[in-house]
């Protein structure tokens, strides 16, 4: 049994986690936490849309920031098999956890924040790592610490994670260009150093080498946004286990079976 799952409590059967039991949205384990949690996502399903998977990852930034606009400053890159639609990153993350991928983090905070429940993914945090290399270089330790992971081939088929260090995230983007491949990122560096820049530099590696990456624009984001929005990855997941979500469909098939079921 995976250290998440020992967190989580869930029950189990013959080694398997009762997923469907196990995951509470936002973290809610009383009824009255998840009562909380469902009215707050209701609220907030009254200004951004319900569509498609990518509006999903909008909601929860909206409701993870507090601010309705904020919807309109996430971007989506990269493709998979079924194209290079805004769905395309979320698709790649929820696949990703279903994979039992390893979820890596640039510090402490964004993986602290990231919920234990509905999945058996590894976490790890990159901070910590390529002390040596810092004090050899003068990098950053967040930067070193993604290029240490990278040079173990941690990175390759993982959720890359960055919430608060810029240079992380152009050390990431470094390592994409020289071959590594992650499953997805999720890039939200905070600050008003480099860190719009760093999240530029992703979007644009992303394109290129068709890496499925969610960023947002401007000097705003954090770990909490970026612990958010990989949440979301996870409840994706676990719809798609439990089988209330189809994962195939791009995002304007999606939109149309949505608006079919609503007529």
């Amino acid at each position: 049994m995976t250290e998440q799952t020992e967190q989580a409590g869930a029950d189990t059967t013959d080694g398997e986690a009762n997923f469907e039991r196990e995951y509470a949205d936002l973290g809610a384990t009383t009824q009255n936490a998840m009562d909380i949690a469902e009215t707050s996502m209701d609220i907030v399903r009254q200004f951004v849309p319900d569509e498609t998977l990518a509006d999903r990852i909008r909601q929860k930034s909206v409701h993870s920031m507090g601010d309705i606009e904020f919807q309109h400053l996430l971007e989506f890159t990269g493709a998979d098999e079924l194209g290079d639609d805004e769905d395309a990153p979320v698709r790649a993350g929820a696949r990703a956890v279903l994979a039992e991928a390893t979820i890596v983090t640039d510090i402490t905070m964004s993986r602290a924040g990231i919920t234990g429940r509905g999945h058996n993914c590894e976490k790890r945090k990159a901070i910590g790592n390529g002390t040596e290399l810092a004090a050899e270089t003068g990098m950053t330790r967040t930067a070193a610490s993604v290029l240490e992971l990278d040079k173990q081939g941690v990175y390759d088929g993982a959720i890359a994670v960055v919430g608060n260090a810029p240079t992380a995230a152009f050390a990431l983007a470094d390592c994409i260009e020289d071959g590594t491949r992650p499953a997805a990122v999720v890039a939200t560096p905070v600050g008003f150093v480099k860190a719009e820049e760093s999240r530029e530099r992703i979007r644009e590696i992303s394109a290129e080498y068709g890496v499925p990456a969610i960023t947002n624009v401007g000097r705003r984001g954090g770990s909490g946004l970026a612990a958010a929005l990989t949440n979301e990855l996870i409840h994706v997941a676990k719809d798609v286990r439990t089988d209330d979500l189809e994962l195939d469909l791009s995002a304007v098939e999606r939109a149309a079976e949505t608006t079919d079921e609503d007529r």
